[in-house]
């Protein structure tokens, strides 16, 4: 047995936020701390959280997609190749675990290892769905399918913006809104009374980006014929507008800053 006090001691826990930090474990490969109230919990960077590999596989998920492929090449189908609630309880314990980590990289800026965490449980919601044994079990697993496909679309979109790439981003919000939407279509939702929070959150999300994202070259200069034109300032007009024409002559078929 061994004291933790040592490990935390000068790292306090700060209510009301992740606290999370990347460490060097003694095995010389990189861990993730997550500071409790009355503790921590570590995780491994890459594969399942815990550092287990159940069956040999790197995740319960790999483990249960195994057997599946096994099931068709014997039998040629699918149909008797069934998940019970024993099953479905611990794929859903491995989906916390992803998801407790998912949410450390988030706050460490690592939106691409946020994003394969968050497809990695949206693949064990298809799983469920497609081969549960028991309704319940499906429903359950997939009423948390919007909340996923938000943090997805969030780390997705991320990863564009960091790279200043503000078109593709509002673009991966959109993809995101549709797949949200296209859910809940197929579970009777879609005509509910407003938004779910998690396509308002994306919604606001993207109309904030459309206000902070510079402006493209063809967009200065139709903002600067804009206001010539109210200004009546015609002959700045006629130029601004020929400078547009011969910019949109060179970059036909471009999206060109």
């Amino acid at each position: 047995m061994k004291d933790i006090r040592d490990i935390i001691e000068g790292w306090e826990f700060v209510p009301n936020r992740v606290n999370v930090r990347k460490i060097i474990g003694d095995d010389g490969r990189p861990k993730i701390q997550m500071r409790l109230d009355l503790g921590l919990i570590q995780m491994e960077e890459t594969g399942r959280p815990d550092g287990k590999r159940p069956h040999g596989r790197e995740s319960l998920l790999d483990y249960y997609l195994d057997l599946l492929q096994e099931h068709k090449a014997k039998y040629k189908w699918d149909a008797e190749f069934r998940l019970d609630r024993e099953d479905c309880a611990a794929l859903n314990g491995e989906s916390i675990q992803f998801y407790q980590r998912r949410i450390c990289f988030f706050q460490l800026g690592e939106y691409k290892a946020m994003a394969r965490d968050a497809a990695h449980n949206l693949r064990v919601m298809d799983l469920i769905r497609d081969y549960a044994e028991e309704e319940e079990d499906r429903a359950a697993s997939e009423r948390f399918r919007p909340f996923v496909l938000m943090h997805w679309t969030q780390a997705r979109t991320l990863q564009k913006l960091k790279r200043k790439e503000y078109d593709e981003a509002l673009a991966r919000i959109e993809e995101g809104v549709e797949e949200i939407r296209a859910f809940l279509e197929q579970h009777h939702r879609s005509e509910m009374a407003e938004d779910p929070g998690e396509i308002q959150f994306l919604k606001s999300w993207s109309e904030e980006i459309q206000r902070r994202k510079p402006l493209s070259r063809r967009e200065r200069l139709e903002k600067q014929l804009d206001a010539a034109v109210a200004r009546e300032h015609y002959e700045q007009a006629v130029l601004l507008r020929d400078r547009l024409k011969h910019y949109n002559e060179n970059n036909r078929g471009g999206t060109h800053e």
